[in-house]
């Protein structure tokens, strides 16, 4: 099938064919159901949308029916055809600054026309699957454009607030301001301030009755108390102005030089197509953010790309401003719980009942509270978040230059000079490349700081040859790239230096990590008498002994003249690395020389870089804000799934992870005096009980035969028995068919073990209540208890939350939480 083709073209009835993204797989076609969550979000997007396209169209000289023909298109049509169902289309802010200039120069008739070719270019562009291209784009460029775009829009939208008409440009916009303070309109800055004030203080409204009167968008409530005040006052004020639909300009031929008409459509293709394209990715994240979203299928960018240019064909031809996907919208409509694209659609069908029944209320809305909108919009669009990020992966020239020049020349320019300082940026830190060569100890050390490419090699080679014949030698690369002329001078190097009786050790960033090098770059004894395979160890610090890779085969039998059950004694020499060995290494198991090689991994690794943080804490005191209580199962590392350090838990580890009740007879109150100690000495904020899978305990309770007078339980006469009559409340909570069992979301337990230990957690979570100085923290608001599980094959954790069906372990994402 041909890429041109739009989704649900007709298709011989042997081709099979992929149900589209977000969509239910074709089967026995049904009449048109929408899900009350679609219905639900399409209001709450319209309230948005209406306002908003008046707005924009406000702001860029067109008739203001042209934004609304633009909203209902993006809705009916690019919501149908587009490829990211959750994505709202329309007239977006962005593309304001370009029609607007578009409409200054040629007319209105030919800025439809430039729409029209804009979307014939987006169609051709979809036929080429280029979509995915687009992302390539700079996020500072693309930050820094939208930021130039805003700027632009507050500026020249302060004159309307003020009571007066816009320029042309920012520079006259701002070389104008003072004298429309001089002669600003007290009402309509009124109208724009009280606008400005709902807008800032709506989504802020507290306690419950705030919490249900910001489900009506801010940019309605204030929209619509503006036009209220305005009329009960009696204030006179440029209102909005919709004439009659008969009389509506629609598209015609383009007339102008064509360059500019070349340069227009360009830029209206730009702008429209990167917007959309890094909208609907920005919308695939909300989406799977959402609780309980489970997979959430990409968009199809170019299908988006092709719905886009056929809806700005449409737009266009009907006289509407150019579409785009509009991340206020999308966002809303997101938020607002929609699951397929009918609420977008139905969204466009309330924009045409609006525009056809509303026009009267619509006259009636003050054009400075509109003004005052779009203005708050464009404000928003200078993001903070975007500067600080930009800033922190050093591109904030980038950003800057693109957002200058979009303000001072236009958004074209602006987005042409932000790709030549991007390239400019990009060839700087490719060529600016730092060797050092310095001698500590005797061992000469080469540090590379920067790309590593053909250009440094001559001062590359300099560097490498001002160490001496035989000497010891560390060559540190701190950098992410080598090509292959430096490669191969640094490899030919080492075989000679290696060849004359030095060493050479390759290292990464960080100290003591060696990069992963061919065999022939790695030569030598290993540092401290490590063992591994020279120079490419890529064991990380949390990997198990049993699966590292950089472990020698231990010697035959005759290798060296030793047998393997022969010792060496303190100060003789190994026979494989040459070193002396010291008293603890004599006569050590393999577990034992697994756990030397633990620790010697440990000092030499890790104990540098915390070395600061634990002396700190030695003259400081722990100071942990959580009590872990979890399994002394070996595969549930406590410290890495909850991504701690040093200081952050207060770690309890036993069977079960069991938590005996007050006065229980156990003959060990150890768990309940960390307990005690934790939350009345150390004052922790929180306690987590943490469960795993395949656990060992709940396999043994569930085997084991219930105990009766007559006949105990054949477990308890050991210690492990004894210490499992813990957790027999939680068997028989699990055996209560009364009450809701707690359940993992998106799929039910696997098998009875992993439903035991859902339920054991609940169940320690209800032990631990009980403890005194527990219930006691309980009371004062002092204490937060949390439930944790965790699946060891799939390193999925689930945390525990209470909903209205009952206890869920809900599955914890890679995402933020606080986002």
């Amino acid at each position: 099938m041909s890429a041109c083709v739009p989704a649900g073209a007709t298709e011989p009835a042997h081709t099979e064919r992929a149900h589209p993204p977000h969509s239910p797989p074709p089967g026995r076609r049904r009449g048109f159901r929408v899900a009350s969550a679609d219905l639900s979000a399409a209001v709450a997007v319209f309230l948005i949308a209406l306002p908003l396209s008046l707005g924009i169209a406000l702001t860029t000289g067109a008739p203001l029916q042209a934004g609304l023909v633009a909203a209902a298109v993006g809705g009916l049509v690019a919501g149908r055809l587009g490829g990211s169902p959750l994505q709202v289309s329309g007239p977006a802010a962005g593309l304001t600054v370009v029609t607007a200039d578009v409409i200054h120069q040629y007319g209105w008739r030919t800025t439809c026309a430039v729409t029209v070719l804009a979307g014939l270019a987006q169609l051709g562009l979809g036929c080429l699957r280029v979509a995915r291209g687009a992302l390539a784009v700079s996020p500072a460029i693309v930050h820094g454009m939208l930021a130039g775009i805003g700027v632009t829009i507050a500026v020249a939208q302060a004159h309307i607030v003020l009571g007066g008409e816009p320029q042309s440009s920012v520079p006259d916009n701002l070389r104008a301001l003072p004298a429309q303070l001089a002669g600003l309109d007290p009402a309509a800055l009124a109208m724009s301030v009280l606008t400005l004030a709902v807008l800032l203080l709506w989504p802020r409204l507290p306690g419950r009755a705030g919490h249900l009167l910001r489900r009506v968008p801010a940019a309605l409530v204030a929209v619509a108390g503006a036009t209220a005040i305005a009329a009960a006052a009696g204030l006179v004020l440029p209102l909005v102005d919709l004439p009659s639909w008969r009389s509506h300009a629609l598209a015609g031929l383009p007339e102008g030089p064509v360059l500019g008409l070349v340069a227009a459509v360009l830029a209206t293709t730009l702008v429209c197509s990167v917007q959309s394209l890094l909208g609907a990715v920005a919308v695939d994240k909300l989406a799977s953010a959402r609780p309980g979203a489970g997979h959430v299928v990409r968009s199809d960018l170019d299908r988006e790309l092709l719905g886009q240019g056929a809806a700005n064909v449409v737009s266009g031809t009907l006289g509407g401003l150019p579409v785009a996907g509009v991340a206020v919208r999308s966002t809303a409509n997101v938020h607002a719980g929609a699951v397929s694209r009918n609420s977008t659609m139905l969204h466009g069908v309330l924009v045409v009942a609006a525009a056809l029944l509303l026009v009267p209320l619509l006259e009636l809305i003050p054009l400075a509270s509109l003004a005052a909108l779009v203005m708050a919009v464009g404000i928003r669009m200078v993001s903070l978040h975007h500067i600080r990020t930009v800033t922190r992966h050093r591109e904030v020239l980038v950003y800057a230059v693109t957002a200058l020049g979009v303000i001072s020349l236009g958004v074209l320019e602006g987005v042409a000079l932000g790709i030549a300082a991007a390239v400019g940026v990009a060839l700087h830190r490719l060529t600016r490349t730092r060797i050092t060569h310095t001698e500590e100890d005797g061992v000469h050390h080469v540090h590379v700081r920067g790309q590593l490419t053909f250009l440094a090699v001559p001062r590359l080679s300099r560097a490498l040859h001002l160490v001496p014949q035989g000497a010891d030698a560390v060559v540190a690369l701190d950098g992410s790239f080598m090509d292959h002329a430096a490669y191969e001078t640094l490899q030919d190097w080492q075989s000679t230096h290696t060849a004359r009786g030095g060493t050479v050790e390759i290292t990464g960033r960080r100290t003591g990590v060696r990069i992963a090098e061919p065999g022939a770059l790695a030569s030598g004894p290993v540092p401290d008498g490590e063992p591994g395979t020279s120079g490419d160890c890529r064991c990380r610090a949390w990997t198990a002994w049993r699966n590292h890779q950089c472990d020698r085969p231990s010697p035959a039998p005759d290798d060296a003249g030793a047998r393997p059950d022969e010792t060496l004694e303190s100060g003789e020499a190994d026979p494989r690395t040459g070193r002396a060995l010291s008293a603890p290494a004599r006569g050590r198991t393999p577990g034992g020389r697994q756990l030397a090689r633990g620790l010697s991994t440990f000092q030499r690794r890790t104990a540098p870089l915390v070395r600061g943080e634990l002396a700190r804490l030695a003259r400081e005191g722990q100071r942990p804000s959580q009590l872990f209580l979890t399994c002394a199962d070996s595969r549930v590392v406590t410290s890495m799934i909850t991504s701690s350090g040093p200081g952050d838990l207060f770690v309890v580890r036993n069977v079960g992870n069991l938590v005996p009740p007050p006065g229980a007879e156990s003959g060990d109150d150890s768990v309940a005096a960390a307990i005690e100690y934790a939350v009345d000495v150390l004052a922790v904020r929180s306690i987590t009980v943490c469960g795993h899978s395949g656990c060992g305990a709940m396999q043994a309770l569930l085997d084991s035969r219930p105990a009766s007078p007559a006949s105990p339980a054949a477990p308890a006469a050991t210690p492990l028995g004894r210490w499992l009559r813990h957790g027999g409340p939680s068997l028989e909570r699990l055996r209560d068919t009364g009450a809701p069992a707690p359940r993992l979301a998106g799929r039910p337990p696997a098998d009875d073990v992993e439903q035991l230990c859902l339920t054991n957690v609940v169940q320690q979570l209800e032990h631990l209540r009980a403890h005194e100085s527990v219930a006691h923290a309980l009371k004062e608001g002092s204490l937060e208890l949390h439930g944790v599980y965790f699946h060891v094959g799939e390193a999925q954790a689930y945390l525990l939350a209470e909903q209205e069906e009952g206890r869920v372990f809900d599955r914890v994402r890679d995402v933020d939480l606080v986002v």
